[in-house]
């Protein structure tokens, strides 16, 4: 068993904190301003310190590691499903309390690694990077006469039908006995 070291603890604990706070209410809640992911990533931040600070503490088997991945495995799969941005800051926030709860990191070595990760969060995340583009899911209750023909011919399209620049699609389902298209389509606002 490792030796308890308190000031420690809570010098990591704050830096997890103050990390995952810039992340999630710095970065994610001005931009996305969506409360349940922000929440939820804010606990299983807590937790996760939590669960792996104690877990450092002690001798911990490859074994219980390959259980404890397989209980989050299975909390996704009950899950409801989340947008792919929202995933990357909810995993940005586990990532935090992984990297800030492992004892025997150099302190200053996790603040670096820390302030690179949100730095580039923040480039990679901010809109002007991206020009104000956006995904959105469509249901087309007909099928497009191009709609295996080269992605411009159906971006034009569905940018002529929707009234907005559509830059990108992506199908996801056909079904020709109903006729109903379901794709993802990346635009400009």
């Amino acid at each position: 068993m490792l030796e308890f070291d308190a000031l420690s603890l809570i010098s990591r604990f704050a830096l997890n904190l103050l990390a995952a706070s810039i992340l999630l209410f710095g970065m994610f809640w001005p931009r996305y301003k969506n409360k349940e992911i922000t929440l939820a990533a804010a606990l299983f931040n807590v937790f996760t310190f939590g669960v792996l600070s104690i877990l450092s503490s002690v001798e911990f088997t490859i074994a219980a590691g390959f259980g404890l991945f397989a209980i989050l495995a299975l909390f996704n799969l009950r899950s409801e499903t989340i947008n792919k941005s929202d995933i990357g800051y909810f995993f940005g926030s586990i990532a935090i309390a992984v990297i800030t709860s492992i004892e025997g990191s150099n302190f200053i070595f996790v603040l670096v690694i820390l302030v690179i990760v949100l730095l580039v969060v923040y480039w990679v995340d901010h809109p002007r990077f991206f020009k104000a583009s956006h995904q959105l899911r469509v249901t087309l209750d007909y099928i497009p006469e191009q709609l295996f023909a080269p992605n411009d011919i159906l971006c034009n399209e569905l940018s002529q039908r929707l009234s907005i620049q559509v830059t990108g699609v992506r199908l996801l389902s056909v079904d020709y006995v109903t006729e109903v298209v379901k794709a993802e389509i990346s635009y400009h606002s």
